[in-house]
């Protein structure tokens, strides 16, 4: 039989260090780039020069791609998605070893003369040597890496099953590979007459609070999505303040309403969500002068577990109204103190009335001509220009001022979780029982604690829930879609068993190095043999 090329801790080793060097942080050239090297290294498959047709780059958006590599064995049905990301955050944390940030060898060699700048806990894992340090050592090359020699094994050994490894860009910040990739799905499993039996990711395992060692499974992923406001006031001369109401004003109510507000909160299974918190809360004025501010906007990040948009949407609304309710009466006792009419009621709207009000008003036409000065803007984000059509179409809409407008901006990830299904709960204990040969404990979390790109496969939700974001989505079909339909037919159990690591996005990020090259690569191919091996005892 053929030496495999990635087929012990040191040729894996060498493998990881070498997609580390290709720097693909999110949005640069070397993310565009990464694709194409992938494809060359699974190229030197004997497996796939046989089989050119499998290896496949697919369009994501930006000029990006994503990968597909399907081993695909003549008998087999039966097919486990093995699913990764490439791209990291950015660097520049590292200061002055940013060079080495990606050369994992030598960073950790040079960290040795830096250890003063470490935490004590990273210090001691750099003294241990039982940790390789570098930008996407941790989350989530060595996870791509793994899937790479379970593909070449798979291969070479003609596992009765087959195996479709995905790695996508972009996961970082919109999921933008991962949603393309749902179409690119369907139609492989059409194509070659799959049966889609789990979808395994390999995000790392996240210690839970510092000193934390254990090593966790995951059988499910935390949902987010993002409700926003476009807070809409009357603008005046500071010298006359009592003239308008500045936006910054009403934005305070509702901030401080939804802030670590626990009616956002869910708990399933005995886990629970983080409190919701504001992203971003910004006035809208372009530069400095004496006008006051008429529109602000805020970003709110909230997890989820088992809610739909139209359940977000009912309880942002909710508080939405009460902060207009508070701030309508605080203000109103104002006007009352200073022998003032005032500037009006504050109401709160959701998009798609705002949309409605203004079609009434100029015509479709007129709509679609503003969206696309918007969204032909390249210094904008999604989530700007989302905010700047609400900010546009308000501002052609005076006469709902003062107003708050509910809208949500992307990224959205849905909530996915397969703790009750069979094939999931025996993954588990066999999980467990591999992991115990290395004396690790193991335990299961039932929703990933950091959102990744298996919220697009195993999707639930209604009709309702959908209509409810694409209808508040200022964005929506334009420069952000999110294929639901397609996730509809993607309903294989999820998993994500991924390397044990520390300090993701941190100048410390580090990986465990038995965990990467020794357990999670046993672990995963003991999971996958148990699919097509009828007794426990011959999986190992």
């Amino acid at each position: 039989m053929r030496q495999l090329l990635w087929g012990n801790p040191e040729t894996l080793r060498r493998l990881l260090c070498e997609l580390v060097s290709w720097d693909s942080r999110t949005l640069t050239e070397g993310e565009r780039t990464f694709t194409s090297k992938l494809q060359e290294k699974l190229r030197m498959l004997d497996y796939f020069k046989k089989n050119p047709e499998h290896l496949s780059l697919h369009k994501a958006d930006l000029g990006r791609c994503f990968v597909g590599a399907l081993y695909k064995h003549q008998d087999a049905e039966e097919t486990i998605v093995l699913i990764s990301h490439f791209d990291t955050v950015q660097t520049d944390e590292y200061g002055d070893l940013e060079p080495y940030a990606c050369q994992p060898e030598e960073l950790t060699k040079i960290l040795h003369n830096r250890k003063d700048d470490l935490s004590q806990e990273a210090r001691a894992d750099l003294e241990s040597g039982e940790y390789l340090f570098g930008r996407g050592t941790m989350d989530m090359k060595m996870g791509l890496a793994i899937h790479m020699a379970l593909i070449e094994k798979a291969s070479v050994e003609e596992w009765p099953i087959n195996l479709l490894l995905l790695s996508v860009p972009d996961e970082e910040v919109n999921s933008s590979g991962m949603r393309a990739a749902v179409k690119q799905l369907v139609a492989i499993r059409d194509k070659y007459n799959l049966k889609y039996k789990l979808f395994l990711n390999s995000e790392p395992s996240f210690s839970q609070k510092p000193g934390d060692n254990k090593h966790y499974i995951y059988t499910g992923s935390m949902g987010k999505i993002m409700p926003a406001a476009l807070f809409y006031g009357k603008e005046t001369h500071v010298g006359e303040p009592l003239k308008g109401i500045t936006a910054n004003y009403i934005a305070s109510y509702l901030t401080q309403l939804i802030e670590w507000n626990p009616l956002f909160c869910e708990s399933d299974l005995g886990e629970s969500t983080p409190l919701p918190v504001s992203l971003q809360q910004k006035d809208l004025k372009m530069q400095y002068s004496t006008q006051t501010p008429y529109s602000a906007a805020a970003l709110y990040n909230i997890f989820i577990l088992k809610r739909t948009a139209q359940d977000i949407m009912e309880i942002f609304e909710q508080l939405a109204q009460e902060a207009a309710q508070r701030c309508n009466d605080a203000y109103r006792a104002i006007c009352r103190r200073e022998q003032i009419e005032g500037v009006g009621n504050v109401r709160v709207l959701r998009y798609e009335n705002l949309v409605e009000h203004a079609v009434e008003k100029f015509g479709t036409t007129f709509i679609k001509q503003i969206k696309r000065e918007i969204l032909e803007n390249p210094e904008w984000d999604e989530r700007e220009k989302s905010i700047r059509i609400a900010d546009k179409l308000m501002i052609q809409c005076q006469e709902l001022a003062p107003a708050i407008i509910l809208l949500f901006a992307p990224p959205y990830y849905p909530a996915v979780n397969s703790s009750n299904d069979p094939l999931i709960i025996k993954s588990v204990q066999l999980m467990k029982e591999a992991a115990s040969k290395f004396e690790l404990e193991l335990s299961q979390i039932h929703y990933f604690n950091g959102i990744c790109d298996l919220s697009y496969v195993q999707y639930k939700d209604d009709a309702d829930g959908l209509t409810i974001f694409e209808r508040n989505a200022p964005v929506w079909g334009d420069s952000y879609t999110i294929p639901f339909g397609e996730m509809l037919q993607l309903q294989a159990p999820v998993l994500n068993i991924g390397p044990f690591g520390k300090d993701a996005h941190q100048r410390t990020e580090r990986l465990h190095i038995d965990s990467g090259f020794i357990h999670t690569p046993f672990m995963l191919e003991s999971l996958i043999k148990s699919m097509f091996f009828s007794k426990l005892e011959n999986v190992c």
